[in-house]
């Protein structure tokens, strides 16, 4: 059993390493799931509220509670699969969650690339604001770094640099996954 967990800024390249891991018949996990249904539970449309109710359910449950509720999830999915992916780590604390259930079978990686480059990236996918609420890039870091992910992102065990190519970093995340 594997749980590998990905942490990193906005238009690092996490959501491709999620499709890398799915291509290889990988489950994933988004963390991100959580919130979204969260939002729905509370008659919220997700695009416009994520970033509000993922600090509002950190605030009602403790700074660990998006990583709480994944874990159901995350076991569910390691009932048919040796290996799972954990997407959209944001702190210290949640790594902390998924360390004290998985211990030595939890890996965590952090993936980076410059703020030009994801900024960049971000504006390739049609949207020049990160969020559906107008969120910019530079706000959502300051409130991400806020609930930890820095912290998150130097305990990692690996650090996959992605600012080459999209078929070098699809490399680099196979060799992670296998």
């Amino acid at each position: 059993m594997r749980v590998i967990g990905t942490v990193g800024l906005a238009g690092s390249g996490k959501g491709e390493f999620a499709a890398v891991a799915e291509s290889l018949d990988i489950p994933v996990v988004t963390m991100g799931d959580v919130i979204r249904a969260e939002c729905r539970n509370r008659g919220l449309d997700p695009a416009e509220h994520h970033g509000e109710i993922a600090q509002a359910l950190r605030e009602e449950n403790g700074p660990a509670a998006i990583a709480e509720e994944s874990l159901p999830h995350i076991e569910e999915a390691l009932e048919n699969a040796d290996t799972v992916l954990v997407d959209g780590i944001r702190s210290g604390v949640e790594v902390d969650a998924f360390e004290e259930r998985f211990g030595e079978a939890f890996v965590l990686v952090s993936v980076e690339a410059p703020f030009e480059l994801r900024e960049q990236r971000i504006g390739e996918r049609g949207r020049d604001k990160v969020d559906g609420d107008g969120e910019s890039l530079a706000a959502r870091d300051e409130r991400e770094l806020g609930f930890g992910l820095d912290e998150a992102m130097a305990r990692a065990d690996i650090t996959i640099e992605n600012t080459g190519t999209l078929e070098e970093f699809r490399t680099q995340v196979r060799e992670v996954l296998q």
